[in-house]
């Protein structure tokens, strides 16, 4: 039975050195340099799909605490009484990720379907790529650990960090 492969051994498979004087390498040339230059984009939108998915391990911890049985599965929301302060903030934090992913997936699309149409990413837009997970997973830390301050730090500096992929995507659309 073939064993599917794991995406970095698949990335690591795609050829990305361009052979010179091949006919039609132009081409190749453009579309490996396409796939390189929104790969920043594709990456943060899959770290932040894991950040919404790790929200859920404090959730899961606090759900422990609460002495949850398979009869809560009936009621899960009546269970929220029962979690312990950390746990409630954990069950709020795992809320208000979907809530971001659902605001920032478009943003790395739109930024990745620029890249793809040509347009070079600025430095800022890459980082603010690689930026939004790490601040998400400093959001959910933070609220867990009731820091309010740091948890609005995080929560402020992720949504920029939408923000600066919203307009390069627009940059780049617009003038591709």
């Amino acid at each position: 039975m073939p064993v599917p492969l794991p995406l970095p051994a698949l990335l690591a498979a795609m050829p990305l050195v361009v052979e010179t004087g091949a006919a039609g390498s132009g081409a190749t040339h453009a579309a490996v340099s396409a796939l390189q230059a929104g790969a920043p984009f594709a990456w943060s939108l899959v770290l932040a799909g894991a950040v919404v998915i790790a929200s859920l391990f404090p959730l899961a911890a606090a759900r422990s605490k609460a002495d949850f049985t398979p009869a809560d599965l009936a009621a899960p929301r009546a269970m929220f009484e029962r979690l312990p302060a950390w746990g409630k903030r954990a069950n709020w934090a795992h809320q208000n990720s979907f809530e971001a992913f659902s605001l920032h997936a478009p943003a790395c699309l739109l930024a990745l379907f620029a890249a793809h149409t040509g347009a070079a990413p600025t430095g800022l837009a890459i980082a603010a790529a690689w930026l939004h997970p790490a601040l998400r997973l400093g959001y959910i830390g933070a609220y867990v650990a009731n820091l309010p301050p740091l948890r609005s730090l995080c929560w402020a500096g992720a949504i920029l960090c939408t923000a600066l992929l919203y307009s390069e995507g627009l940059r780049g659309v617009l003038q591709g």
